[in-house]
């Protein structure tokens, strides 16, 4: 199989997979215990919290969830809470990932205010529009770092610096998607909220966390035995966050060599795909693991089963978002044969020039091939 779909997932690096179970055999106390397993698993677990941390510019706190969704939930209800005699407005973007807009729709519904910013053509949402949005009643701005099925890497650190000078809201970002590809040092983005999660960056599944800024506290999400600082008790899953912590020391360790290496890779496809298909249709580069095309006249459906068929895995939009048209190419207002037409894909470190030549002669095989939709 050649795996193109690394925006979805990722494989974990070898030495994630070995660290996890070490930590599963070697390591088997509570880090709430007072014994000396215990303490040596509390011991890794700060450690683990560090290495994390000092990516993120080491300042803030750091609580680990059991992925980006928790996150995601946490940071918007844990900051409205926070802000909720400022006021009950909430300013987002129409392209968040579903894990930001659900959460608002049910915000909504309960009497909270959402007001969504439509993106250009291009994935891209403006400075003048989140200012003109900000109210003196905005209570929290939430923009993620990088998009997930267009890769358009949108401004947040000028966004939050407006937010914060022209406002008292909170912002909020999404940074599952642009942690390990793009800058994402908390302390420069000037957020005071930020999700991640660690399968994205060649970690495990099930385990994320949510950065929060020194001036702030957020209620507990889960309230018991009291384990990370009080804020989300449960014991932790020391393999896990000992997987994350791998994935983002390497991930540091690597990441000049790994965005030249996806630029490579973009820059591949971009130019011999259309030789092979002129007919395909690219939306602009943003992150560079991401490229979004778009086979107008093709269903994406049709054109991935093709693909699958050929051992190649592609996507069309988020996967988590099961069947239905992409939310976020219809508010970038693109035509409907293109939206119907689009595949989404994703690069990891692993990804070679030679699986894009392979993925270039399935495509040009599958145009000739299949009956495009009249």
């Amino acid at each position: 199989m050649i795996y193109l779909d690394n925006a979805a997932t990722t494989l974990p690096d070898p030495a994630v997979t070995a660290v996890v179970a070490e930590v599963l055999a070697t390591l088997p106390g509570n880090p709430s215990s007072l014994h000396a397993l215990g303490r040596e698993a509390n011991r890794r677990l700060a450690e683990y919290r560090a290495i994390i941390l000092n990516a993120l510019g080491k300042t803030g706190t750091l609580t680990f969830t059991s992925g980006g969704t928790e996150s995601n939930h946490w940071a918007l209800n844990g900051a409205l809470h926070l802000m909720r005699h400022r006021g009950r407005h909430i300013v987002a973007t129409a392209i968040e990932h579903d894990a930001v807009l659900a959460p608002l729709k049910a915000l909504g519904e309960a009497g909270y205010e959402v007001t969504l910013l439509t993106p250009d053509r291009f994935g891209q949402v403006s400075l003048e529009c989140l200012d003109a949005a900000l109210r003196p009643d905005t209570a929290l701005v939430s923009v993620m770092l990088v998009n997930n099925e267009t890769g358009a890497v949108l401004p947040v650190q000028k966004m939050a610096a407006l937010t914060h000078a022209n406002s008292s809201a909170l912002f909020h970002t999404d940074a599952v998607q642009g942690f390990g590809k793009v800058p994402c040092r908390a302390d420069e983005l000037g957020v005071d909220l930020l999700s991640l999660s660690a399968h994205k960056l060649h970690g495990p599944k099930g385990v994320g966390a949510l950065w929060v800024a020194d001036s702030l506290t957020l209620p507990p999400l889960f309230r018991g035995g009291g384990q990370e600082g009080g804020l989300r008790s449960g014991t932790e899953p020391l393999h896990n966050i000992a997987g994350f912590a791998k994935a983002v020391e390497l991930a540091m360790a690597r990441l000049d060599e790994t965005t030249g290496h996806l630029d490579t890779l973009q820059r591949h496809l971009r130019e011999y795909l259309p030789k092979a298909v002129p007919t395909v249709r690219f939306l602009p580069q943003g992150a560079p693991h991401i490229v979004s095309l778009s086979l107008s006249g093709y269903k994406s459906e049709v054109v991935m089963n093709f693909l699958d068929s050929q051992g190649i895995a592609v996507s069309h939009a988020s996967a988590c978002k099961r069947g239905g048209r992409s939310h976020v190419l219809a508010a970038m207002g693109l035509p409907n044969d293109v939206i119907d037409g689009t595949l989404r894909v994703s690069f990891s470190k692993n990804t070679t020039v030679a699986e894009l030549d392979c993925l270039i002669a399935a495509l040009k095989e599958a145009t000739a091939t299949l009956f495009p939709v009249l």
